[in-house]
């Protein structure tokens, strides 16, 4: 059963809180957070703002991805994971 826009938006929130509160994650969840946001930037009816914010978000996973060290690519994140999780919040 596919995710539905709300569904991959909480999903995606509880993949970058973990991060944040963690301070450390896997390749697997920057992968997931890769397709997340692809599977909602396909969706053609997203304004400016939520585009801007999950290309971010996109660069993060990117980045997380072919880090050498990633809990300290996440570490350095930290004020932006907080602040991608309140700014969807505030979205959905």
């Amino acid at each position: 059963m596919p995710l539905n826009r709300l569904d991959q938006i909480n999903l995606l929130k509880d993949i970058l809180s973990n991060h944040t509160a963690d301070c450390c994650g896997s390749v697997t969840e920057c992968e997931q957070v890769e397709r997340l946001v692809k599977s909602l930037m396909a969706q053609h009816n997203l304004d400016g703002n939520v585009i801007a914010l999950l290309e971010e978000i996109y660069n993060y996973s990117q980045e997380g991805i072919q880090s050498s060290n990633l809990d300290s690519h996440i570490t350095t994140y930290q004020p932006k994971l907080t602040q991608w999780v309140e700014e969807m919040n505030e979205l959905y």
